[in-house]
Order: structure tokens, then sequence, then C-alpha cells
């Protein structure tokens, strides 16, 4: 089962419910400091804690500039904060239609509503057409008592018309067995199947995992400190403050070794303990090491000993002691919390995810599909290229666990998924908003976005033999989208070998060519054609920086009986039927169009389109952007995101011509 939406607010900076599409896999929320993002992953965590610990409370988590309003009627109408829309598999769903003469289809979902009272409603809906046709073919039942089953609409209009006939021993335990089931549905508004299928349903709703910096080990603590915190807070549970984040991260190390607290007391050898602890400092050591390639020459080491020389309260009986030797330099150790932050939380969460799984598995709870673990900044003390790895994690989880995580940082985000990217921005007089929309919102908020970009164009430009120089990154997003949507069609798209590379106009052409030309690669160009040959392009040629027959541009494509000719001026925009691109061009500025629908009939006359919705836009004074016209790359991104079903078959033929010359070249 997967959490397909949220819905959260309002709660704390979330002024107004955000309603926020969770992708299947991973989830990524990218916002600026203080912008809400941890806000939202505390309310999912709330809702449904694992581990049984959270609980909204109207005075910490209601905005507190209508919090005086709302206490007034919280006794009498808590409300909803919270609302989760779950889908179910396949399989779950072949098991609940086969137990209930159900007919669930592979689209049915449900919501699960938490309000500020820790209560929950649950909605769905459920057909019951098939389960009352399935009842009917219970063996032994009369002919009497399948045609008052077979034409009633309910469980409940059953049993009446039932009670209406004369039964056989047969039909009267089935008639007690639906009598059993109406008395035991708390939902006597709602149809009986419904509250059955929940019954189903209830334990397969996965529950939420929050992992935050606040969970780090430390270096070292002392034990019997700790084990008279423990005790002292199980007799007087108002002082769990005693028990701090730390205390909880040593309790699940020790959880994963085996060893209990009690073990301290004298009953149990140092050299029992020993081989518990080295034995987990070796699990430790393996696991860290999978995911961990900045240094692979590290061995975690746990230790338990006393010190009685040590500062209060380490001098009172056994510590436990973190280190980490590394062989690289002769097997030197150094104390856990010495060494680097990001070292620590990569390690602290997975000792962390550990202890929890076998303590949800001990209580019964599976560790795998009933899990969303909520990260919150992860990796943020990682180097670059650690992060990289930190994501390899984070897929390696996914595939066990839906993520959501929070960041900030551009190497958190794959550039290859920005699908599955949500903005988090703090509006003025709005709070928290979460969106799916790249293209309204605050540059600084979309850096990260905008970097990851950057950081995986740069990071390509030295792997790929073959490499197509375009002059922006709309160029880019049309040529992937068109080359995947063609593969995916059985035609020839774009050599998978080539790399796609924005330059950001003809000016850094130069710049490119010789980059890349002096490392031996392969490069093409794909550029705008004005009507004639660009001066700077031809002293590119003459100075033998770019072969003539490298060049291509959009004007050869557009004619599909004068292919590889230079035809009329054309941007890559009029390979698409004007028809296609204006419906792109009016969806990606709906919001600012206010409703305005632009249409072909009403462009002025022109060669290419996009000069064309310009000189429109600037006729009826319509302003997109302060400098006039309109951001290209908007557009592009929403053909990307959204593309569409059937493209017709004269602009997937200028591409595939476009895509085979390209690949003849370079090949």
């Amino acid at each position: 089962m997967i959490l397909t939406k949220a819905a959260v607010g309002p709660y704390r900076s979330i002024n107004t419910s955000q309603s926020v599409v969770i992708d299947p896999d991973v989830t990524v929320l990218v916002g600026m400091n203080e912008a809400g993002k941890t806000v939202f992953l505390k309310a999912l965590h709330k809702s449904n804690d694992a581990l049984d610990e959270e609980a909204f409370n109207p005075t910490d988590d209601y905005p507190r500039r209508h919090l005086t309003a709302y206490l007034r009627k919280h006794e009498d109408e808590p409300e909803k904060v919270v609302e989760l829309t779950f889908k179910p598999s396949k399989s779950e769903l072949a098991a609940i239609n086969t137990a209930l003469h159900t007919s669930l289809g592979e689209d049915f979902t449900f919501t699960v509503s938490h309000d500020y009272a820790n209560n929950r409603s649950i909605g769905l809906s459920v057909d019951e057409t098939s389960v009352m046709a399935g009842l009917a073919k219970t063996a032994g039942l009369s002919s009497d008592a399948i045609k008052a089953i077979s034409s009633s609409a309910s469980i409940r209009a059953a049993h009446t018309s039932l009670s209406q006939i004369n039964l056989t021993e047969v039909d009267t335990q089935f008639a007690e067995g639906l009598k059993k089931r109406i008395d035991g549905s708390p939902w006597k508004s709602s149809p009986v199947i419904a509250y059955d299928v929940w019954r189903q349903l209830s334990p397969l709703v996965p529950k939420f995992l929050y992992f935050s910096d606040y969970d780090l080990l430390p270096g070292k603590i002392n034990l019997a400190d700790l084990k008279n915190r423990i005790a002292t807070v199980k007799a007087d549970p108002t002082k769990k403050a005693l028990i701090e984040p730390k205390h909880l991260s040593i309790l699940a190390l020790l959880r994963i070794a085996g060893v209990e607290l009690d073990d301290f007391d004298g009953k149990t050898t140092y050299e029992e303990m020993r081989a518990k602890v080295e034995g987990v400092s070796i699990n430790l050591t393996d696991k860290v090491l999978e995911f961990w390639k900045q240094n692979e020459d590290l061995e975690v080491e746990v230790d338990i000993r006393p010190d009685s020389t040590d500062v209060t309260p380490f001098d009172n009986g056994p510590n436990l002691y973190l280190r980490i030797k590394n062989r690289r330099h002769r097997g030197v150790t150094t104390p856990f919390d010495q060494r680097s932050r990001g070292f620590i939380w990569f390690f602290s969460f997975l000792v962390w995810f550990d202890s929890v799984q076998a303590q949800l598995t001990s209580s019964g709870v599976k560790a795998s599909g009933d899990l969303i673990l909520l990260l919150d900044e992860p990796g943020l003390a990682l180097h670059a290229l650690a992060q990289e790895d930190f994501l390899n994690y984070i897929d390696n989880l996914s595939a066990s666990h839906q993520v959501i995580y929070t960041t900030h940082s551009p190497f958190m985000v794959r550039s290859s998924r920005l699908n599955q990217v949500r903005i988090v921005e703090d509006k003025q007089d709005v709070g928290t908003t979460v969106s799916e929309n790249l293209s309204g919102s605050d540059p600084r908020t979309i850096f990260p976005l905008q970097a990851a970009l950057g950081w995986n164009v740069a990071q390509n430009l030295f792997i790929s033999k073959s490499n197509l120089l375009v002059e922006g990154v709309s160029e880019l997003a049309y040529l992937q989208a068109m080359s995947a949507m063609l593969d995916a069609s059985g035609e020839s798209g774009l050599d998978q070998h080539t790399t796609i590379v924005p330059v950001g106009g003809l000016n850094n052409v130069a710049t490119f060519t010789s980059l890349l030309g002096a490392n031996g690669l392969s490069v093409a160009l794909l550029l705008d054609y004005s009507g004639r040959q660009d001066q700077k392009l031809e002293s590119l040629i003459h100075q033998k920086l770019v072969q003539k027959k490298a060049v291509f541009n959009a004007s050869q494509f557009r004619d599909l009986n004068a292919l590889g000719q230079d035809t009329i001026p054309s941007d890559i925009e009029d390979l698409f039927t004007i028809k296609t691109y204006l419906t792109c061009f009016n969806k990606a500025f709906a919001k600012q169009l206010e409703g305005v629908i632009i249409e072909e009939k009403e462009l002025p006359a022109g060669d290419r389109i996009v000069q064309r919705i310009e000189q429109l836009l600037k006729d009826r004074k319509i302003e997109l952007r302060p400098s006039g016209g309109f951001n290209h790359y908007i557009v592009a991104a929403m053909f990307t995101s959204t593309p569409a079903t059937k493209v017709d078959a004269a602009t997937k033929s200028r591409f595939a011509a476009l895509f085979k010359a390209i690949n003849n070249y370079l090949d």
C-alpha cells in the first residue's frame, strides 16, 4: 500500500490545507530555511507515528493567529489537520475481493483523516452489487433466500428481506451471520461492507518514522546514569525530559547489539558483553561501507569499560564508547563525536533505523511496506559526492519504503527526477505553501533545482564521447521528451550515448567546442535559424573549431519535403504544430493569462511561433515578465512534465529526421 496524497493544515505555519501528491518511491521537499518543510513532515509524523509517541496538541500545533478562536470550539468540533489518501497494491486488493466478494478496481483509493482531538475518520466507497451477487452463491441456500439476497441492494436490506420469508436451517445460519456483521459495524450510517473492507485495510496502512539531527549518537555515555534516568522516568512519567535524544540513540545501539542495561549489574561477564558488542561493530561497519564511499578504510569500534578518573557521571561504573578506526592511518582510532558531522549523521541514521525496524518487528509491525520514512535535511553536512552516496542509499530504502525528505542542497536532488520535487514556500499573509509548480516559484526557492541541473550538465560534459550542443535548456527539454516519446513508440530517438549540452547561447559555442574538442569528444551543434548564416558561426567554421557538417538548424527539419536544406527562419519550437505549442503555452501561463486562451487565428503573421506570440503579447499589452515576451523554458517544462499523449505524425517525423541526421554524424 502506498500513500498517494497528503493534505496538511491548518498546522503551525500552514494556515490553509495544502494538498500534495506523494511519489510512489521518493518525494523531495525543497525550500528555503524556515519555509515550513519540517512542519509538513511533523504533521505527517504526528498523524500516525510508528512508535506511538506523537500526538496533535492544539496549543502547540494550531496556527497561533487563529488559536484563540479555534480553542473555543475545539472540544465540540475538533478540526481536521491531516488527510491521507492511500492506494492498496494489486495483491492486497485481490485478497480483499476474494474474501469479501467486492470488486475493488486497481484505481481504488481511500482516505484517513486525523483531527486535533487525535481521532480519525475513514473515507471509502464500495459498490455492493458484486458483494450481493457473491453472497447469493453461498452453498446450501434455499431458492427463496437466494432471490431475497439477489434482489437486495445492501447487506442490511438482505437481512431485512430474509426476516420476511420462511428460512431453512442453512438460511437461518446465513441470516445470523449477516446480523452479526451488521451489529459489529460501528459505521451505522455507512454500508456494512465499507466497514468490512476497512477492517481488511486497517492493518496495511503505513505508519510514519521521522529522523532528524536531534537523534545523533554521542561519542560516549555513562550506562549507570542512563539506567537511573530510565528508572526515574518510569516511576514519574512527568520527568520524561530526562531522556534526551542521545540517550534514545544509545538505547537503539544496545538494542541492536542484543545488550540490556541490566547486563551491567555484574552478572554478565565482560567477555560476553564484548562478544556481543564486537558483533554489532562488524555489522555496522559492513552497513556503513555499503554506501559510504568517501573513505572505505574505516571500522566502527564499540567498547564498554569503566573510567574512575573521568568527570561525573562518567566516573561511576561502565561507559559505552564509540570510536572509529582508520586503517589508512595504521589503525588510529578517534572518538565518534570527533568525526565529520556528515559521517556522524550517516552512521546515526543507520543505527536508528535498524533499531526501529527490530523494535517494530518484535511488536508485530512489518518493517517493510508498513513504514514511510520522513527524513529532515538528511546528509546536509555531507560532502557533495557523499550526498550522492546517500541518494543511492535512499534509492535502496525506497525499494521497500516510501521516502519523503527535505533539503535545500542541490546535490540532494536528482536532476533526472524533478517530477519528485515539491516546492515549499512561506508566503506573506498566506503561510507555508507546498506545490508541484516550479514556474511560479520564488527564484531563491528553486535555486537548488537550477544548481542541480547545472551540476548535471557540468558533470556530463566529460562523460559522453558524443555531445550535441544546443543554445538553451528549452532545447534540452524538448529533445529529451521527444526522443523518449519516439523510443517508446518503437521509433528511433537520439542515441542514448549522446549528451545534450545547453551552452547558454551562440556566444558560448566557441568556448564549449574548444573545451570538448580538446578532450577528443565528438561534437554536433543544433541552433536556431534566422534566415542567414550567423557570422560568429561562420568564423568558428573558418577557424576549424567546428566542421560545417556538424552544424544543424531547426529550419532543415521543418519542411519534410526539403530535409537538410535551410528553409525559412525557425526555432526548435517550430518543429511542433502551432496547435500543440499553443496548448502548452496556455497551460503554462494559465494563471498569468487569467482565463485568456490564445488561439492560432489570433496570432500575427510570421515564420516563427515564438516571435508571433511575443508580438501578440506586446500588441495586447499582456506582461508575462518585466523585460517583455515570455520565458520559453516554462513552456518547455510544461511539455516535458505533461507531454501530449499523442503528438501528431508530422511532428514525430520532423524530430525523427533530426535525430537520424545527428546520430549519423556522431556515429
